[in-house]
């Protein structure tokens, strides 16, 4: 485990949704969010994650970045909003990908993420606003009403910010911070063109998610200041980003097959996840034959509770696309929900067969081989464990679970210092040091678990300037 601050890595508090789906509500609330009373809450998905890891990574190489140097993080909001906020993270909202038809929509927003971050203009906004902590400016921004503007909740100096007013407090001032944060989203509409061109790439997507949105309250010039929000009214931002794309060869580029059918399955599947299952069968109805339909309505069977109907469902996907491994991973999921552990192990481990790389994957088979109570598959459940959190550190679900196959080994001490781990991670410092403290008293210093508890035990919340 990294030794890293960051907010996916301090959550107080962690609900499972699903294994395939999981849900982690944190310990910050930005700004934005705390208008409406709510806290982030993030998604964790391998499939989706992979899947805008593959939108991004040709837009990070347009853009001069290293294309491991960024990476998804997924909102559990169903309304449209994307932000970055420490130039290693783009936060979104799965409500992005559940309102775009096209890859090439996602794909555009993306972009102008990307731009922000090439041009560096958080650490900018930082400067402009020296005498306010960053989460509130940023706050204050999206609560003005933005689509694409930088709040943080997943990294290091920002992980711990407060939902302070902006320094000083004066409308004036506050004018001109915003009017300065417009010119900065002009500048990330015209480097996301770049990108897309240099991609081969078209920017209408972009265009048609803004055109969306202009209808809606948020970005009504009959209800918005011009000079009191923080992006470009819609009209002139359109007006602006039309004239500029259609000057590129690619305006009329369509997104390959292979690409849309990936996103029509994953939008099927968070349309599934996050909505009534009548919703789902409203949408997707029985007539609809296609994958991604097929698909939505297996969740919905699976998170209705009926489980045999949904197994039979994932086995028709699985006939349909047999090297998926997001619909075995789907199937242990629905097996391990109804309590039948050891039937999950075989989907789970094909899964993981299909794609080694993925650590949720990898940690979704070692909870299923614990969750067998089985002890003869602990020592694997162990390794498997082990091995998925160093790819995905990011897991309270792998601690816990590593924390049960050790206790149940009878190597107390290394559990105490996983749930220390998953503690940590569920934003719980106080509780973390407890059981850290006492797992050192029993390891030999200087052993791996025993420096892992030190770690917990020195580490200290970044502070912020003012």
């Amino acid at each position: 485990m990294s030794k890293a601050p960051c907010v996916i890595k301090l959550l107080r508090k962690t609900a499972t949704v699903s294994l395939a789906l999981a849900v982690i509500s944190s310990a910050f609330t930005a700004p934005s969010y705390a208008q409406k009373g709510r806290k982030l809450a993030f998604v964790r998905d391998a499939e989706t994650e992979q899947l805008l890891r593959d939108y991004t990574k040709p837009i990070l190489k347009a853009a001069g970045l290293n294309a491991g140097s960024v990476e998804p993080v997924l909102i559990n909001d169903k309304s449209f909003n994307a932000f970055v906020a420490d130039g290693r993270r783009i936060f979104m909202n799965v409500g992005v990908i559940i309102d775009a038809d096209t890859p090439n929509e996602v794909i555009g927003v993306l972009a102008h993420e990307t731009g922000h971050i090439a041009g560096n203009h958080l650490v900018r906004l930082r400067q402009a606003a020296s005498r306010a902590q960053l989460m509130a400016v940023i706050g204050s921004l999206l609560g003005a009403g933005a689509i694409a503007a930088g709040a943080s909740s997943g990294s290091g100096g920002v992980a711990q910010g407060g939902a302070a007013i902006i320094g000083g407090g004066a409308s004036v001032a506050k004018r001109s911070l915003l009017s300065y944060q417009r010119s900065e989203e002009i500048s990330a509409d015209r480097a996301a063109v770049t990108y897309l061109q240099r991609t081969g790439q078209s920017a209408k997507g972009m265009i048609d998610t803004f055109r969306r949105m202009a209808g809606s309250e948020l970005f009504s010039a009959k209800y918005s200041d011009p000079y009191a929000v923080s992006h470009p009214m819609p009209r002139e931002r359109i007006s602006r980003l039309e004239t500029l794309a259609k000057k590129s060869k690619h305006y009329n580029a369509k997104d390959p097959k292979g690409l849309q059918l990936r996103h029509d399955l994953v939008r099927a599947k968070l349309i599934a996840f996050t909505s009534h299952p009548k919703s789902v069968a409203r949408r997707y109805p029985k007539s609809d034959k296609s994958l991604p339909a097929d698909y939505a309505r297996a969740v919905a069977a699976m998170r209705g509770g009926n489980i045999n109907r949904a197994v039979k469902s994932i086995d028709r996907l699985i006939k349909r696309q047999p090297k998926n491994p997001y619909f075995w991973e789907l199937k242990g999921q629905a097996l391990i929900e109804a309590g039948r552990a050891k039937k999950a192990i075989a989907p789970f481990k094909q899964a993981l067969a299909l794609a080694p790389s993925q650590g949720q994957l990898q940690i979704w088979y070692g909870y299923a081989l614990v969750a067998s109570e089985d002890d003869k598959y602990l020592p694997a459940a162990v390794k498997n464990l082990q091995t998925g959190l160093r790819k995905d550190p990011n897991s309270p679900l792998g601690f816990r679970q590593l924390a049960i196959a050790k206790s149940r080994m009878g190597r107390n001490a290394e559990a105490d210092v996983a749930t220390a781990q998953g503690l940590m991670l569920a934003g719980d410092v106080k509780s973390a040091r407890q059981y850290a403290n006492r797992a050192m008293k029993r390891l030999k210093r200087g052993s791996r678990e025993w420096i892992l508890a030190e770690d917990i035990m020195t580490y200290k919340p970044p502070k912020f300037r003012r």
